[in-house]
């Protein structure tokens, strides 16, 4: 039997409807979640505003959305691990399990990934943003009673964190800095926390962002717009310092961030860039001479469940994240706010009454 269900559709930049389509009950070893909320990430705002970022492009209408959670409405044949009612986050990646890199162990490198909500495919992979989701049951992890889902809904942008630093190695005692204070820097802040790190400093350009930094776990918090010589007192000093920090998770994309960071850095010192841009230079000689090392970070995988735990287990509390949430008719007005950085960090759309 086929559902009707509403989708948060992109049709073209500035282009954005409420779309009713059809979804299907569930198959073996699928499941259909009536979803609750959704979180608006940084890729959903580039569909809205430019129709895409980089090489990728919207060619056809597509729903968005990969940050959500809701309940359980229907299971499949030979789905034991969840049941109708119960609460869940859901997990938007879906390697393939099958090509060279899932197989190396690397399934977030899938060179067949299906990602909810991606133009990086062509046709394109559509997106959560619909009341009634149809998923594999392994995606779904159960939320503790209590919990909120407009907190579980944050599961994916915290994985994308937690992989950030796991890419950075052993935080236990260590400086840490955090550049760029968006959601995925400040969930940076809270993983590192949870990782050990000694003291956490937070930079970035808005007092607003950096005052959801210092409720997620950060210690120092700096405005560089404002205190122009923070860098002087962090930086190598000829031959009385060299750096202060053990690590960096850089989470802006922006090349002076980044080449200010490297300033900031003890030799031997690890960088993850979490954050993306365009093509950046860097100084060579630095990284040479502090015997730096550079690292990248792409999205997550066994990180959603550790996610979905450390949420469940109260480690980490989603509640200075949220900005507020939207019903699905509303959704222009989130769209428009979540891309006012000085007045949000994480909007969500409800989706309860679409």
């Amino acid at each position: 039997m086929r559902l009707r269900c509403m989708c948060l559709v992109i049709h073209a930049p500035d282009d954005l409807r409420v779309d009713a389509q059809e979804t299907a009950e569930p198959g073996p070893g699928e499941v259909l979640v009536a979803v609750g909320f959704g979180g608006i990430c940084g890729s959903d705002l580039h569909y809205f505003h430019h129709g895409g970022f980089g090489t990728v492009r919207i060619k056809r209408p597509m729903v968005l959305g990969h940050e959500v959670a809701g309940t359980v409405r229907a299971v499949g044949p030979g789905v034991t691990a969840v049941q109708p009612g119960d609460r869940v986050a859901v997990n938007p990646s879906r390697p393939c399990g099958a090509c060279v890199h899932c197989l190396e162990g690397l399934p977030n490198q899938c060179l067949d990934m299906r990602f909810y909500g991606s133009a990086m495919r062509d046709p394109h992979v559509e997106g959560a943003f619909r009341n009634l989701l149809l998923c594999d049951a392994v995606q779904c992890e159960k939320v503790a009673p209590g919990v909120l889902l407009q907190h579980a809904a944050l599961a994916e942008p915290f994985s994308v964190a937690l992989h950030g630093v796991q890419r950075a190695g052993p935080l236990l005692g260590k400086r840490v800095l955090v550049s760029g204070c968006g959601p995925i820097g400040a969930l940076s802040v809270a993983a590192a926390r949870i990782h050990g790190a000694a003291e956490i400093t937070a930079v970035d350009l808005t007092d607003e962002t950096l005052a959801i930094a210092r409720a997620m776990g950060a210690d120092v918090t700096i405005n560089v717009a404002q205190d122009t010589g923070w860098l002087q007192r962090y930086a190598a000093d000829g031959a009385t310092r060299k750096g202060t920090f053990d690590v960096m998770l850089e989470c802006s994309g922006n090349e002076r961030a980044l080449r200010a960071g490297l300033e900031a850095m003890r030799p031997r010192g690890v960088v993850v860039q979490l954050g993306l841009g365009g093509d950046v230079s860097i100084p060579q000689n630095m990284v040479v001479a502090k015997e730096l090392s550079i690292c990248g970070s792409f999205r997550f995988h066994a990180e959603f469940k550790l996610a979905v735990q450390l949420i469940n287990g109260g480690r980490v509390d989603m509640a200075p994240m949220v900005t507020g949430a939207f019903p699905l008719s509303q959704a222009r007005q989130a769209f428009e706010l979540a891309s006012d950085r000085t007045k949000a960090m994480k909007v969500l759309l409800d989706f309860a009454d679409a």
